[in-house]
């Protein structure tokens, strides 16, 4: 089962649900105050090999570390 976002606009929460796909367009609880949350669209990594054989992130899409804006794991230590 796929895990989606929502955010509560009732007190400014974010949380994910594990949903059948079938429940994809349904509202979601919210576990902080109990109103009811639209699913939001999800924020991914996509990578692809270089011509030089190295992973690079696609263009337009963000690192593949949650930790930092960086766009080269190479930065990080």
């Amino acid at each position: 089962m796929p895990i989606y976002e929502y955010y509560c606009p009732e007190c400014d929460a974010k949380f994910d649900l594990l949903r059948r796909i079938s429940q994809v367009d349904e509202l979601g609880e919210c576990p902080d105050c109990q109103h009811m949350a639209e699913r939001v669209l999800s924020a991914f990594s996509c990578r692809t090999k270089t011509a030089a054989g190295k992973t690079a992130p696609v263009a337009g899409t963000s690192s593949a570390c949650g930790s930092c804006a960086s766009t080269s794991c190479s930065s990080c230590s």
